[in-house]
């Protein structure tokens, strides 16, 4: 039991780890302190689907299952909780290279904005 739910609460902390990387530029936008954590995340999450590494999180979690007696799944984290629903028979690692250019360029754009909204209010 506690392997699972410690699978489970890995999961949704890589969940929300993910959506604090494509969709975190709105918190600084808010605040610009979140910049601090968010740029890193931005560009760990880009890295790892440019690169095609593993995210540390994944392993963690697979281990975890295995513990619960559940089994694994293959590759990443993206690939099976995201890519399988759009993707049923595997995610083609082009999408992985789409999503690490697209997590980069559609923050570079919110910074941009963000820089020139600041730029004009100064």
């Amino acid at each position: 039991m506690i392997h699972r739910l410690g699978a489970d609460l890995v999961l949704v902390g890589h969940f929300l780890f993910a959506a604090f990387a494509v969709f975190g530029g709105a918190l600084v936008a808010m605040n610009a302190r979140w910049a601090w954590l968010h740029v890193p995340a931005v560009l760990w999450s880009s890295l790892v689907n440019l690169m095609g590494w593993t995210c540390p999180l994944t392993p963690i979690e697979k281990s975890l299952r295995a513990g619960a007696g559940e089994s694994g799944y293959d590759g990443g984290f993206i690939q099976h909780y995201v890519g399988r629903a759009v993707y049923p028979r595997g995610m083609p690692r082009q999408m992985e290279l789409i999503a690490g250019v697209s997590v980069l360029a559609g923050n570079l754009i919110v910074y941009a904005l963000l820089f020139a909204r600041a730029a004009g209010g100064a």
